[in-house]
């Protein structure tokens, strides 16, 4: 089993693995217009009261701080929603507040998803100067067809402006694109990651198009308005983004994610190491220690009833449960088996108390290893590249 380093992961030992270590969530639930590939909690209005969405905010941040009391908050992250249509006072105001309501790491991480618009790229010198430390920006394509397609509201000219804004303001800068897209050819996909690369800094997000239930492209997918590239054609595009990252020297460390040896997305590592972290705003989720079990929350997904809640019991939580057991160990697996690196038996121990590869057993793992989809060491269990590839079909034979 090769270092984690290799991976773009921080190593075991940096502060992320402190047992006391916290993510903090932020969902900010507006955008612009919906993507028609968008299955997340994201809505469209006309008007927002930005001074009564911060006060809820930062009300139901302070009932995050009293769900998981004592901790030290290594990692902030601020998603969507377009988060970049808050006002940087709001961000300003949410980052202060998480410094005073816990203890929080000198290097503390600050990420805010943005899109490229440039209204929203106008605002990146007051979101550096609120706190924000890393941004994370949907460009999606460098395709003007592509992205009248994916919905998307800015033009490639808008994205390639962005992207130098971004530069200027933070050190540590990411941008997400969609392959696999219909009419997309294997060389088309490469010209594209080629010119991508050109931009990019220590990580990048390359997502494989995916048609998933409640979009206006599941719908549009069933009536046969467009269809996916052929899977094999979609395949050597994944294989050939892999090795083409790998060769850059931006190594895939999770399915979709690539970046320098320690420049991974700390907060995305707490949820695929399944560590803890608190959600604040509608529909945010937040799993953190309770005893030997982990206390799970989910917020009110309507923006509406979640502000309602808030400003009359000062949270909007849906829904809380205990995840202990067979379940925890289930949750854990499908988290960590998206590393590159797989799971650190040791760490997945101590969060579950069980092993993970006997909790499996023999009889599940055996043929899969055989076949070449996971391999085990003493310290880990991974999925092979082939494995990440069909991983949905991995998880269900390792759970069922």
């Amino acid at each position: 089993m090769s270092d984690v380093s290799a991976f773009g992961i921080a190593p075991s030992t940096d502060s992320s693995r402190r047992r006391d270590a916290l993510g903090v969530y932020v969902h900010w639930p507006f955008c612009k217009a919906k993507c028609p590939y968008c299955d997340f909690n994201s809505h469209v209005r006309n008007g927002i009261e930005q001074t009564r969405w911060r006060a809820a905010l930062l009300a139901e941040l302070e009932h995050a701080a009293r769900e998981a009391p004592g901790r030290r908050v290594e990692t902030m992250f601020f998603g969507g929603g377009t988060p970049s249509l808050m006002e940087p006072a709001t961000v300003a105001a949410l980052i202060a507040r998480t410094r005073q309501l816990w203890d929080t790491a000198p290097d503390l991480e600050i990420t805010l998803e943005a899109n490229p618009t440039s209204v929203e790229a106008g605002r990146f010198a007051e979101l550096a100067d609120a706190g924000v430390n890393r941004v994370s920006l949907g460009l999606q394509a460098l395709d003007a067809a592509a992205l009248r397609f994916l919905g998307r509201e800015h033009s490639v000219d808008e994205a390639l402006a962005a992207l130098q804004t971004a530069r200027q303001h933070f050190a540590r800068y990411s941008f997400d694109l969609i392959y696999a897209r219909p009419g997309q050819t294997p060389e088309a996909w490469a010209a594209e990651l080629d010119r991508a690369l050109e931009l990019a800094g220590e990580h990048l997000s390359l997502y494989q198009l995916t048609i998933e239930r409640g979009t206006k492209f599941f719908t549009e997918h069933a009536r046969g308005t467009f269809a996916l590239p052929p899977e094999d054609d979609a395949a050597a595009m994944y294989e050939h983004t892999q090795a083409r990252l790998a060769q850059t020297g931006r190594p895939a460390y999770e399915i979709s994610n690539h970046a320098r040896p320690g420049a991974a997305c700390r907060h995305n590592l707490i949820y695929w190491r399944y560590q803890d972290y608190v959600g604040v705003g509608p529909g945010a989720h937040g799993r953190f220690a309770a005893g030997t079990a982990k206390q799970a929350t989910r917020r009110a997904s309507g923006p509406e009833a979640w502000l309602e809640a808030v400003e009359r019991e000062g949270h909007g939580t849906a829904e809380t449960a205990s995840v202990e057991g067979r379940d925890l160990v289930e949750e854990a697996l499908m988290m960590g088996l998206r590393l590159a690196d797989g799971i650190d038996r040791t760490s997945f121990a101590a969060v579950t108390g069980a092993d993970p590869v006997e909790a499996l057993g023999e009889a599940k793992l055996a043929p899969l290893v055989a076949a070449g989809f996971l391999e085990i060491s003493p310290g880990y269990l991974r999925a092979t590249s082939a494995g990440q590839q069909r991983l949905n079909a991995l998880l269900q034979r390792l759970i069922a």
